[in-house]
């Protein structure tokens, strides 16, 4: 008993660092076009993003629940240490895509480790085929596309209705919504990708038998999950700012706006719904809307290619 309870402990404290290297990673989802079109100064932008995805921690625990009871059968014979391989993968992959500059996916990174692990340790009998198909890969396929068509229409629709108006005049009001949206996406992203660590530390707790199958996250595992990514948000990951904000296209508060707008919709939806999903695949698929969405507008379809070779991997 005292192997487990050490083993879970170090499983808890590696899913925390994993929290952390997420909170870096994906800071550039909601606030690299906000700091790219001036509308927030970095410090600023990254300390409101921290907050927010802190708040949004508290905010639902059906992804959790996705990640703990979901994905994975835990009465399949899983063990704490397999949990522990998984985290391990994907903290690795985070690393390596920061330091390419990256922005691929910290979720769909974490669900590979588990399911890898898994495979290798119990076999195919140990995963939920379906629950996978269902809450993480078609989510994984749609999300980007889903996002990138609302931001082109809004995009579309923001110079339509503001096409006879002069550009100062509606300068003040795009970076309110701006921030008003970055604000947004911080807080969805706090619904999802805090609620994945959450689900990771339960399933480890309900392996050891320290909490009953099913269970909701204990609220010191939600406190502690919404900290660590608010942390690493806050420490920011400006190698992955600067592809997010100028790598894709070059945008204008505009497109901005409405590029957040409509991957926070996404993602808030989606956590309502359960879906484990990427939301660094939402917001580069919504920039990527918003580039094709204004006149002119140019897609860096290069650094796209770049990105998307990163997701599949």
């Amino acid at each position: 008993m005292e192997h487990i309870t050490l083993l879970i402990g170090i499983v808890i404290v590696t899913a925390l660092v994993f929290d952390f290297t997420n909170g870096f990673h994906d800071t550039a989802n909601a606030m690299a076009t906000t700091i790219s079109t001036g509308a927030l100064s970095p410090r600023i932008a990254v300390a409101m993003s921290a907050a927010l995805n802190l708040l949004g921690a508290f905010l639902s625990v059906e992804v959790a629940k996705t990640i703990s009871g979901g994905i994975i059968d835990e009465s399949a014979g899983i063990r704490p240490e397999v949990i522990f391989a998984g985290l391990v993968g994907a903290i690795v992959w985070n690393l390596l895509t920061w330091l390419a500059g990256l922005p691929s996916s910290s979720s769909h990174a974490l669900f590979g480790g588990l399911i890898g692990a898994t495979l290798v340790s119990v076999g195919t009998g140990g995963v939920n085929g379906d629950a996978v198909i269902m809450k993480v890969v078609i989510p994984a396929v749609a999300a980007p596309f889903v996002a990138g068509l609302a931001s082109l229409l809004a995009t579309r629709l923001t110079y339509r209705v503001a096409r006879n108006r002069d550009e100062r005049d509606t300068a003040k009001g795009y970076r309110a919504g701006q921030i008003a949206s970055a604000a947004l996406v911080s807080l969805a992203h706090g619904t999802n990708d805090a609620q994945k660590t959450m689900g990771v530390i339960t399933l480890a707790l309900v392996t050891g038998g320290a909490v009953a199958p099913h269970a909701d996250p204990p609220l010191w595992v939600i406190v502690s999950a919404g900290l660590a990514i608010a942390l690493g948000t806050y420490l920011g990951g400006w190698r992955i700012i600067r592809t997010m904000g100028k790598g894709i296209t070059d945008i204008q508060p505009p497109q901005g706006f409405a590029a957040q707008t409509g991957a926070a919709a996404v993602i808030l939806s989606s956590s309502h719904l359960g879906f484990a999903l990427s939301t660094t695949q939402v917001c580069s698929g919504a920039v990527m809307g918003a580039g094709l969405g204004r006149k002119g507008g140019v897609v860096r379809w290069s650094t796209a290619g770049r990105m998307v070779i990163a997701w599949c991997l």
